[in-house]
């Protein structure tokens, strides 16, 4: 066998799921890109337990350190050099996840992480924007994601390339089955029954974000249809189905004995009932969004935690700017609370500016760039509720509303951020008596919001005076140089008041150099 490449990882991806656990083992190389070696699935239905009672059982607790032991000894045999495991919605969703956790390491050596239900939609959408040139195709209209899980679905809007909107519904498949379980109908009803327990969430949707939008292309992600589309559609093409042809085949699953349907596609009796809560939903989607294609690429979790750790590594050619996609998100929020976009992008460009002019003292990253983005974006979004109180406001806003792609302590970490360059900053002690933040965290709310302090004060007449702007250490200063030929007397009094804690912070004085 010819010798590996030194740069060629095996990697292993685990999904501690709400209905299952998977171990996909990839081996990753620059050259060859992300390949698949081999997986495992276990059926455990994990969100059963905590949907409903918050907690998950014992005897569900120790198989699941069976599976993990079994994932880690075939980890073993393929020589994984790295792995990613992550929780969703079922661990989650528990009380006491951190004792879960905990006991799961100590039993088993492996460290699980629990998404946020951002990132774990993230992920997902890497995985099927992994799918390259096919993904690329597909959204050049307009085209909406269906990520359907156990506890949740989520609903995602792409037009011309970009995602305009993001949503979570609490539909997921499990949920749905067992409120089914609970009412009992007849088969002729449990198709109308289905309709109304997933028609108000999604006329909610329509009415909020669909308005007059064209939504001709359906990508579906799923654990119980997508694996077997082709089996289900024989008909379909590259995965691809028109709408008449998988309504159609949804109409004849929906009407058909639990015993057929798993014949019909080769599955367990016992997972019919989920696959039938899934084409449901699609079904519901597809003529409330009046698509005409349907897409199913077969991707999965494990496969968009390959790609993000190929992609940190290097190790492969990103397709997507999906950092343009998390800005475009927040875009979008501010213009739903009509925010003031030049302001912002003033702010956001004065704000860039100061961050890149003092990488050597602040120490910061490209993470925290684009939390300063995402701040600058949405700075002033609680006007819509209440110009008094903006600062506030605007927290409220951005701590209850999904931004894909981050997680919620940088949702969090975003909305304090936004809410101090408006508002008095509180320390430490003050800020955890209402905020659950760590104090790493804090420090780098501090740090970003003295910056953007400063780039909305060098704005704050929203008249956009700066043609050009850049920032220097010099001397024990910040020197920041500005190119403007409007008076700037308003600008500098509001500089020269947030200037005291910029260097509070920094421990340097900034300063207005007018070019």
């Amino acid at each position: 066998m010819a010798e590996k490449s030194k740069k060629t990882r095996m990697f292993a991806a685990i999904d501690v799921g709400s209905y299952e656990m998977s171990l996909k083992i990839f081996e990753i190389s620059p050259k060859n890109g992300i390949r698949k070696v081999d997986s495992l699935k276990h059926r455990i239905a994990l969100g059963n337990d905590s949907y409903f009672t918050r907690r998950i059982s014992l005897k569900k607790m120790e198989e699941v350190f069976r599976i993990l032991e079994e994932f880690r000894a075939v980890c073993r045999s393929y020589k994984v050099t790295a792995y990613k495991a992550y929780g969703t919605s079922a661990l989650r969703e528990t009380e006491n996840t951190s004792m879960i956790l905990g006991q799961i390491k100590s039993r088993t050596g492996i460290d699980v992480e629990v998404l946020s239900n951002s990132e774990q939609r993230f992920l997902d959408y890497k995985a099927i924007a992994a799918k390259g040139r096919m993904f690329d195709k597909v959204i050049e209209k307009g085209t909406a994601i269906i990520d359907i899980g156990g506890g949740s679905i989520q609903l995602s809007l792409f037009d011309k390339d970009s995602l305009v909107i993001t949503q979570s519904l609490k539909l997921g498949v499990l949920r749905l089955n067992e409120r089914i379980a609970e009412i009992r109908p007849r088969s002729t009803q449990l198709e109308d029954l289905l309709d109304e327990m997933i028609g108000g969430q999604l006329h909610t949707f329509h009415k909020m974000f669909l308005k007059e939008r064209e939504i001709p292309n359906l990508i579906i992600m799923d654990e119980y249809l997508s694996p077997r589309f082709n089996k289900a559609l024989p008909d379909s093409k590259d995965d691809t189905a028109s709408a008449e042809q998988f309504l159609s085949f949804a109409d004849g699953l929906l009407k058909k004995r639990d015993e057929e349907t798993a014949d019909l596609l080769e599955i367990p009796e016992e997972n019919v009932g989920l696959l039938k809560m899934s084409v449901a939903v699609i079904k519901r989607v597809i003529r409330d969004f009046k698509a005409e294609s349907v897409w199913a690429p077969g991707a999965e979790l494990c496969d968009g935690i390959a790609y993000e750790y190929a992609e940190a590594k290097h190790l492969t050619k990103i397709a997507h700017d999906f950092e343009a996609d998390i800005l475009q998100g927040a875009a979008m929020i501010s213009r739903r609370y009509q925010g003031s976009g030049r302001h912002a992008a003033a702010v956001e460009k004065a704000g860039i500016a100061i961050f890149d002019g003092m990488k050597s003292l602040h120490g910061m990253g490209p993470r925290e760039k684009l939390l300063l983005r995402l701040a600058s974006t949405l700075q002033d979004c609680g006007k819509y509720i209440n110009m008094m109180n903006v600062g506030v406001c605007s927290y409220s806003i951005i701590e209850n509303t999904e931004i894909i792609g981050i997680s919620h302590r940088e949702r969090m970490m975003v909305a304090s951020i936004v809410k101090y360059i408006h508002e008095p900053f509180e320390y430490y002690r003050e800020m955890t008596e209402h905020v659950d933040i760590d104090k790493e965290s804090y420090l780098k709310i501090a740090k970003l919001t003295a910056i953007l302090q400063l780039a909305n004060a060098l704005d704050k007449g929203k008249k956009e005076k700066i043609k050009k702007i850049s920032a220097t250490l010099v001397d024990g200063e910040l020197k920041i140089n500005i190119d403007s030929r409007q008076d700037f007397l308003f600008e500098q009094e509001r500089f020269k008041n947030k200037a005291l804690f910029f260097e509070e912070i920094y421990g340097i004085r900034p300063v207005i150099v007018r070019t």
